[in-house]
């Protein structure tokens, strides 16, 4: 657990702290020193070097073996692309909907997720949402939805709409048991607390830098379980998923052996630049540290806002990062906050309040001090839906 001075320490490379409350992390980390640094360093490499793509190869084979340690996987089992939209959509161009045609989902996935899988119904996927139950859906809902036809079950482990965290291992247990593939989506939880995909048993995951691994956007990691890598051959590609990336021959159609396969064309060099030095600074603090210090926060925050009188939509037992308060006019009351140097964001009648390692308790006594100031914009606890 970091102490006070650790924190002021490590707030210091936040420059936007000196002057604003940031709880804004399920949209945008703040940048620090680190990441700015990187940007330089990106900037020297390309004006110094005599051959600029020598140097931005191995970074970029780096970055590789950096995220894979970070999540508990081989650098053979990462690909490296733009997006998490890029990270999900070979793997769908690559699956085959014939014996098993459905994909289970919960009704909490972020639109990419939702947005792609509903794509493959012109391949002859079925597609079946599950619905919530009192903010959270619940394991036994999965069970009734995953049979024997599921093909892929693609899950969120926190949901951007109301920070709900989702049982992960049991439902993957659930589906494979039923010869189900699971595709875990951790975008809105990577960067908060120690992972290891090879303990979750996921067969993929894919994630993101620009929101709690604290890295500017264009840069996400896929995941792919070793064994399944070479049976996978997607329809979307390009030169930097072939074998011999600088063979140049236009008329070989030969995939690398490792999860590279599942990359596109040329990687995102910037954003590698930029976006390492913040994780290598998230593992120099420790997960376990980030994770308890977001729990302090969160379970501060929650309580306060029950004694404000405040319907959340996030469950009660949450151990964050993100809150959801309900709100009459979400956008407005986000406005307020921002008007007290709060940043926060709105997803339809929800306030996002979402903590990192870098925030305090001072900022929940002045988030919950503002929040008191404008509960006429607020929904109080007890009202309904």
């Amino acid at each position: 657990m970091l102490n006070d001075r650790q924190i002021a320490d490590l707030r210091a490379r936040f420059p936007i702290l000196h002057n604003k409350i940031y709880l804004y992390n399920c949209s945008q980390g703040a940048v620090s020193d680190v990441v700015e640094a990187g940007m330089r360093e990106y900037a020297a490499s390309w004006r110094e070097s005599a051959a600029p793509w020598d140097v931005w190869m191995e970074k970029y084979e780096e970055a590789r073996v950096s995220f894979a340690r970070f999540i508990g996987a081989r650098p053979e089992e990462i690909a490296i692309v733009t997006s998490a939209s890029a990270g999900i959509n070979p793997i769908a161009s690559a699956l085959r909907f014939d014996e098993r045609r459905k994909v289970v989902m919960g009704a909490y996935e972020f639109p990419t997720m939702g947005h792609i899988w509903l794509a493959q119904r012109a391949r002859g996927a079925e597609i079946q949402f599950v619905e919530s139950t009192g903010n959270a859906i619940p394991v036994e809902s999965y069970d009734r939805a995953i049979d024997r036809r599921t093909l892929i079950v693609p899950l969120t482990q926190v949901s951007f709409l109301n920070g709900f965290r989702a049982d992960g291992e049991a439902i993957t247990r659930l589906a494979h048991e039923r010869g189900a593939l699971v595709f875990l989506d951790g975008y809105q939880d990577c960067g908060t607390r120690p992972i290891d995909v090879k303990a979750l048993g996921v067969d993929f995951f894919v994630t993101g830098t620009l929101k709690y691994l604290l890295g500017p956007s264009g840069l996400a990691f896929l995941y792919v379980r070793e064994e399944m890598i070479e049976s996978l051959v997607p329809t979307l590609s390009g030169w930097m998923a072939q074998r011999e990336v600088f063979a140049f021959d236009a008329k070989t159609f030969d995939l690398a052996p490792a999860a590279r396969r599942f990359e596109s064309g040329t990687p995102p060099i910037p954003s590698i630049y930029a976006a390492m030095p913040a994780i290598d600074l998230l593992c120099r603090i420790g997960p376990e540290n980030v994770a308890e210090q977001i729990r302090r926060l969160t379970a501060a925050f929650m309580e306060g806002a029950r004694e404000l009188g405040i319907a959340t939509k996030t469950p009660q037992d949450s151990v964050g990062p993100l809150v959801v308060l309900r709100s009459i006019d979400a956008s407005t009351m986000v406005r307020r906050l921002a008007e007290r140097n709060i940043l926060t964001s709105a997803r339809h009648d929800g306030v996002r309040f979402s903590f990192h390692v870098y925030n305090t308790l001072e900022d929940v006594r002045v988030a919950l001090a503002a929040l008191e100031e404008n509960r006429d914009l607020m929904v109080r606890d007890g009202d309904g839906a």
